[in-house]
């Protein structure tokens, strides 16, 4: 770096507000650790189970992917076929390319994403590619709609549907 360039940076970076310290007051502020936790906790600066578990001000919900009955139906649906990808935070399952033992010429390859958590065919989106393969091992690409993703829609729905009921009844 050359050194006309490291004053003004030397500068900037000793007026910024986030490198230098905060004036602390020594007579508001505890010396045990444990206290200085708590004070920290109590004026949101810090992290309690209250918060982590959902209880406290600010405190969010999760939902882990088991008890969410859509994404468990679609993977027990799915469970036949090769998964390349399963995100739940992002909403997506997407299957490898899989051909049954009749057609060594073409695969198909699905992408299930979900829109909402709720129990409706709007809820899904699935998308079918084919792939279609010469013999000189050219292949061609399509998304198509076909039976399979309504199928997969129905049975989906269908399976959500009783672990909801099973999932009510537990309650």
């Amino acid at each position: 770096m050359r050194p006309f360039l490291l004053l003004p940076l030397l500068i900037f970076l000793l007026n910024c507000e986030a490198i230098k310290p905060k004036k602390v007051n020594v007579k508001e502020t505890p010396i045990n650790a444990q206290e200085r936790a708590k004070k920290n906790v109590k004026e949101g600066r810090g992290v309690s189970i209250g918060t982590v578990i959902g209880r406290g001000r600010g405190g969010g919900s999760y939902e882990f992917s088991s008890s969410n009955p859509m994404w468990r139906a679609s993977l027990e649906t799915l469970d036949f076929l090769p998964l390349t990808t399963v995100d739940y935070s992002g909403g997506v399952i997407i299957s490898d390319w899989y051909n049954d033992s009749a057609n060594k010429d073409d695969s198909i390859k699905i992408t299930v994403r979900f829109l909402s958590n709720e129990i409706l065919s709007n809820s899904l989106k699935i998308i079918v590619h084919k792939k279609s393969c010469d013999a000189n091992n050219r292949c061609q690409i399509n998304i198509i709609d076909s039976k399979i993703k309504e199928e997969l829609v129905k049975a989906i729905l269908s399976r959500a549907a009783v672990f909801e009921k099973e999932k009510k009844k537990k309650k």
